[in-house]
């Protein structure tokens, strides 16, 4: 029987894609929220395609927002808008 591969749905464009292939966004219990590259950290996550589109639509949307169940600061956004451009232009340039 093959392995089944966890998958989540991107709060941006609404898809379900293998959970290794996108970014989690976690609210810890302490309340901050933070960028999860590891996909451990304990508390309630939400993810993101790693696709700038994703990114704004979720933005525009409050939809991180309402995976989190609470108010996201600009402050992560800009975080994460720049961990986007950077995943972006690694792509461009191995492609």
């Amino acid at each position: 029987m093959p392995k089944r591969i966890p998958e989540r749905q991107c709060v941006g464009c609404q898809e379900q894609k293998p959970k290794r292939s996108m970014l989690r966004i976690v609210l810890t219990p302490e309340g901050d929220i933070l960028i999860d590259p590891t996909g451990k950290k304990a508390g309630r996550g939400a993810y993101i395609c790693q696709k700038r589109s994703c990114f704004l639509q979720a933005q525009k949307r409050k939809s991180l927002d309402r995976g989190l169940k609470t108010s996201v600061k600009p402050e992560v956004y800009d975080a994460l808008a720049s961990l986007l451009e950077d995943t972006e232009e690694a792509g461009d340039r191995s492609g």
